[in-house]
């Protein structure tokens, strides 16, 4: 589920602090994934 949502937030279809609002629990993940993919600059706090 973390992929999916990070690889949609990296496309510009979902908005990072939407999602991690939603589901806290997969921030961390999503966080690691946006981080290795080169996209570290859509996490915000």
């Amino acid at each position: 589920m973390a992929a999916y949502l990070a690889s949609r937030i990296e496309k510009g279809a979902l908005d990072y602090t939407a999602v991690v609002t939603k589901y806290p629990q997969f921030k961390s993940d999503i966080d690691q994934i946006l981080v290795a993919d080169g996209y570290h600059e859509l996490i915000t706090n």
